[in-house]
């Protein structure tokens, strides 16, 4: 595994639902969440200290090529960070540092995308909107590293659909007495039926619903999970895993006490709260340009 990687602060866990923690019968006011992730410059190695590292500005010439052809709607192949020299792949982590989003995939082993040997993927936001680091590990640690220009990596969307698609036990069928997991379930299920690929996604709040911690825990049943998990760490924390349904999305917010704000089930192709906007590529490309203004100086 890279050094200079860190494990991404993904905590496989199962997500809380309402009414999973005890209730009291005085008005308790949640606190609002605080410590909004912002923009961090990178911090930049001085020219002199870039001097002679000709890959790793070819890279980020790259990737700044990139980002600027998906502005203009093309979809540029990945740029590989396989093989680099330690040096120059310490300066290009550098530069790109670590954004607000990180995921990780378990796959399987007949997965192709990154070769036979692929059982892991991780894949980490730099600090630039929409630039995204993907690493391909097997059990002996090999890696395949790269960046992706988008809204999100591509493999996180396929490994949603490859889950939706595998063939899966049915679940058993509910137990009699919950009212609202019927409905909901249909309800779900019509918004996977009626969805169209441009369409808004489909959300259903369970927080705002009558709904008991053996409600959701049959929900979730029914459901299956995935194999993806996302971690958007904005405003407060964000955790996102895919289900065995197809399109449909695990959504739990969190405040910087870690108690749950918002527990959801959004069914679209990934989850909005996850991508780089179109304007955020935008911004990143400008934050970019800047950066190799100041390397070309070494």
């Amino acid at each position: 595994m890279n050094p200079n990687h860190r494990p991404f602060p993904i905590p496989v866990v199962a997500a809380l639902g309402p009414g999973s923690q005890p209730e009291d019968e005085t008005l308790d006011y949640m606190p609002m969440p605080s410590g909004m992730d912002t923009y961090r410059p990178p911090v930049l190695p001085e020219p002199e200290d870039l001097a002679g590292h000709t890959l790793a500005r070819e890279v980020l010439d790259a990737i700044l090529a990139a980002v600027e052809a998906r502005l203009r709607g093309e979809l540029p192949p990945p740029i590989t960070l396989t093989g680099l020299p330690a040096d120059e792949l310490a300066l290009v982590n550098q530069v790109l540092g670590e954004g607000e989003v990180s995921a990780q995939v378990l796959t399987r082993p007949e997965t192709r995308e990154f070769g036979d040997d692929a059982v892991r993927l991780r894949v980490q936001e730099s600090v630039f909107a929409g630039v995204w680091r993907v690493i391909a590990s097997d059990d002996d640690g090999a890696l395949r590293d790269q960046i992706e220009i988008g809204p999100i990596p591509s493999c996180l969307i396929e490994a949603a659909r490859d889950d939706a698609a595998a063939p899966r036990t049915p679940p058993q069928p509910l137990p009699a007495g919950l009212i609202n997991v019927p409905t909901l379930l249909v309800e779900l299920a019509d918004a996977r039926r009626r969805r169209q690929p441009r369409d808004e996604a489909h959300v259903v709040n369970l927080t705002l619903l009558p709904l008991s911690p053996d409600d959701i825990a049959h929900i979730d049943h029914q459901l299956g999970t995935g194999r993806v998990v996302i971690l958007s760490r904005g405003y407060g924390n964000c955790r996102i895993t895919n289900t065995l349904a197809a399109d449909t999305w695990r959504v739990v917010y969190y405040n910087s006490q870690d108690k749950v704000i918002l527990n959801a089930i959004e069914v679209s192709t990934i989850p909005e709260v996850a991508c780089a906007a179109t304007e955020d590529l935008a911004d990143t490309q400008e934050r970019l340009t800047e950066v190799l203004q100041w390397v070309a100086q070494s």
